[in-house]
């Protein structure tokens, strides 16, 4: 592919507002900011999804940076490349970091794709140009949430998540349905409960839930098996979900009926695609989850849930859910319920330079 240089952004952008889980409160979002450039000048693009500290993984943006810097830049300039589906065979040695190497990787993809001058979603065998659009709800009051809700029904999302946690759940969602007795809702626990609180979760059965995310520890397959017996509610897998052999685990043990695939946490977009595949031949439900991130990681997310799998809105949702503005353009849209993925080459999306020298707090060039 003859990579010639790589360059990092760090960035930092306010969120229009604060979005809360049971793991803490984002007001601010730091990212990465990958570019990739071939001989020609070709450039692809990715992002490192950390986030400033280790909440939801032991990743953080400078953790990452150093990965990127000091180890897997290094590795990409020195060896040739010729498909991105080697780039995890060349990250295999380097334990962890799965962040840090999927924001590389994807921006090798991106690249790819271009090269080929082919749209990256039709390049990874997508087989839909329309996908269907899902949003997350960040805040655990009632009230907002059932305010919140009515507005993105109004934008023509087709699928409701909320956080949950011990004390703001059964009431939470309660409400909500109340409301909207038939909108398609699903609750994420980022692992707040324990078994001790086998009954609470059954009592959230009445719902009619599609599916209840991470209720146990943050890196638990074998806890969620045994729940999963006790409740009709599908258990969703995300973050004990890293790699394809804990996928393989989990549908071993009948852990859960859905995994959330990200492509940050599995690595990069191969990993996530070998995962779908791993999931459908083993009837387990795929999404592809958010990670409050900008239109670049956006991108690679429409790109990744236009595979047949991914039958369930995932949280990929417009720009302006987060962003006043966003690095990309165009941005990000969702109509009618769902976003369609660009026929331009790659993920079809430019970076809005301006935009990205705003909100850069940092740049680095490697050659």
């Amino acid at each position: 592919m003859n990579i010639k240089e790589v360059s990092l952004n760090i960035i930092n952008m306010t969120l229009k507002a604060p979005f809360s889980t049971a793991l803490g409160t984002v007001v601010e979002r730091e990212g990465i900011i990958i570019k990739v450039m071939d001989k020609d000048g070709t450039i692809g693009f990715g992002e490192t999804v950390a986030f400033s500290t280790p909440w939801y993984t032991e990743e953080t943006v400078h953790t990452a940076f150093h990965m990127l810097k000091d180890i897997l830049i290094p590795l990409i300039l020195n060896q040739p490349v010729r498909h991105p589906s080697e780039v995890s065979v060349i990250f295999a040695a380097i334990r962890g970091n799965q962040m840090a190497k999927a924001g590389l990787e994807t921006a090798i993809w991106d690249l790819y794709a271009k090269q080929q001058e082919k749209p990256l979603w039709q390049l990874i065998g997508g087989d839909r140009e329309q996908i269907p659009a899902g949003v997350v709800i960040g805040t655990q009051d009632p009230a907002e949430a059932v305010e919140s809700i009515s507005k993105y029904l109004q934008e023509g999302y087709t699928r409701v998540k909320v956080k949950i946690k011990p004390g703001h759940d059964y009431e939470l969602l309660h409400k909500i349905r109340r409301h909207y007795p038939t909108i398609d809702l699903m609750a994420d626990a980022n692992s707040a409960y324990t078994l001790k609180d086998v009954q609470t979760i059954k009592a959230l059965d009445e719902f009619n839930l599609l599916m209840i995310e991470q209720p146990l520890g943050v890196d638990d397959i074998v806890e969620h098996a045994f729940l999963q017996k006790e409740i009709q509610t599908p258990i969703c897998l995300d973050e004990s979900i890293v790699s394809i052999h804990d996928a393989k685990s989990a549908i071993h043990l009948k852990s859960c009926g859905v995994i959330n695939i990200k492509i940050g946490r599995v690595g990069g977009l191969w990993n996530a695609i070998k995962m779908h595949d791993l999931c459908i031949k083993n009837n387990i439900k795929v999404w592809c989850g958010g990670m409050i991130e900008f239109g670049i990681s956006k991108a690679h997310n429409i790109a990744l849930a236009t595979k047949k799998g991914f039958s369930i809105p995932g949280d990929i949702s417009s720009s302006s859910r987060y962003w006043e503005q966003d690095i990309i353009e165009p941005e990000i849209s969702v109509n009618n319920g769902g976003i369609t993925a660009s026929l331009g080459y790659g993920i079809g999306y430019e970076l809005n330079k301006k935009r990205l020298n705003e909100v850069t707090l940092f740049k680095e060039i490697y050659r």
